[in-house]
């Protein structure tokens, strides 16, 4: 039976991960893999591995989940497995969303349907897409629920996006941006937040449009930064960097399924969410790509910028009720270290700067920098 809006969604989890293989000497990206690699990767209890649009990237994806618990041991396993074999055939894994100092130019993209069909739509667009993103999917059954949801939970993408920075990097340059990654993954169509719909129906509607009109096959060629998944019966977030550390990732999803708790919780007592004008939520947007976590983000209800200390806090307090329901209060309450230590794109810029203090030349500075983010894709699992 389908499941109704006032009856609790199932809330289960599943996490999509994209890393980049090294070259353990030079830190540099491959430029291929072997066929006989991925073969090694069939038959994980934990979830599925599969090669991403570039040759040099690898996408895991573990199964469906019904607790955080049982996500954090999938994912660590995972990371731990693609380690195993990657490094077995000369290589090494960073989960990062950007390579420090790798050129787009020099990458090739992987012989699949899909990924020749876009490489051929998109140009030198498609080809720049040297980028990783995480994907976090939470079920929800009932599609008007999902869209509804949708609507609401676009607010709290940039607090997300901010948590999980790691792209300061582009070509061996400092880009002065937390999240290179979205400046690039922008390029493409259909991508940024998500348009506001007033049902499933709405939302199917629309889509159809574009399907009619030839210009996408489906729903897997909308990119937004939240969406309905075209393939479960999962509210798909997109807007993140790649973690670096797991207990990051972890956190994050911890956090979003505990958001579209919250949100549902309210609903279920005829509140909500205020829904903002997407221009002010693309402010907020904006500000997380920039700053990541050092400048705060802009409270809309009292019309200033509040940092991104409080405003994490504030989140913990709003799920409260949903981390203890959920049994994930102390993976949400992980966003506290993150906050005081920074995320990914911290560590970065901190490794490469105290290299070049200590006499590096700027491309041995980020040389450490893809060493540092080896160590910690690993650390802990």
């Amino acid at each position: 039976m389908a499941n109704t809006t006032n009856s609790e969604p199932a809330f289960t989890l599943g996490v999509e991960e994209e890393y980049l293989l090294v070259h353990p000497e030079t830190g540099d990206l491959v430029t291929d893999v072997p066929e006989s690699m991925m073969q090694e990767f069939a038959d994980m209890p934990e979830g599925a591995a599969s090669p991403e649009f570039l040759r040099s990237q690898i996408e895991v994806g573990t199964r469906k989940c019904e607790t955080v618990a049982e996500l954090g041991t999938c994912l660590r396993a995972l990371r731990r497995r693609v380690n195993d074999v990657v490094t077995a055939h000369g290589m090494a894994p960073i989960a990062a969303s950007t390579h420090p100092f790798a050129q787009w130019s020099d990458q090739k993209h992987t012989v699949k349907d899909r990924y020749i069909s876009l490489a051929k739509d998109y140009q030198a667009v498609a080809r720049r897409l040297l980028i990783g993103g995480m994907h976090v999917h939470v079920g929800i059954e009932d599609p008007d629920l999902r869209i509804d949801l949708m609507n609401q939970t676009a607010y709290f993408l940039p607090h997300l996006l901010a948590l999980s920075t790691s792209s300061p990097f582009w070509r061996g340059l400092d880009t002065g941006l937390k999240s290179y990654r979205i400046s690039v993954f922008n390029e493409l169509p259909r991508t940024g937040l998500p348009g506001r719909f007033e049902s499933y129906a709405d939302y199917k509607r629309h889509i159809d449009i574009i399907v009619d009109a030839g210009l996408m096959e489906d729903a897997t060629k909308i990119w937004w930064d939240l969406r309905p998944s075209a393939t479960f019966p999962t509210l798909e977030m997109r807007v993140t960097d790649i973690c670096t550390r797991v207990e990051d990732t972890i956190c994050l999803a911890a956090l979003y399924v505990c958001i579209l708790r919250m949100l549902w919780r309210l609903r279920r007592t005829n509140q909500r969410w205020r829904i903002y004008a997407r221009m002010l939520v693309e402010e907020n947007r904006w500000r997380a790509q920039r700053y990541g976590l050092d400048e705060g983000l802009v409270d809309f209800g009292i019309g200033r910028v509040v940092p991104m200390a409080e405003l994490t806090e504030e989140l913990i307090d709003l799920t409260r009720e949903d981390q203890k329901v959920l049994g994930c209060r102390a993976e949400v309450e992980h966003v506290r270290d993150i906050i005081a230590r920074g995320s990914s794109a911290h560590a970065q810029l901190r490794t490469y700067q105290e290299a070049v203090e200590g006499g590096a030349a700027p491309a041995e500075a980020l040389r450490e920098v893809v060493a540092m983010l080896r160590k910690q894709t690993v650390m802990g699992v």
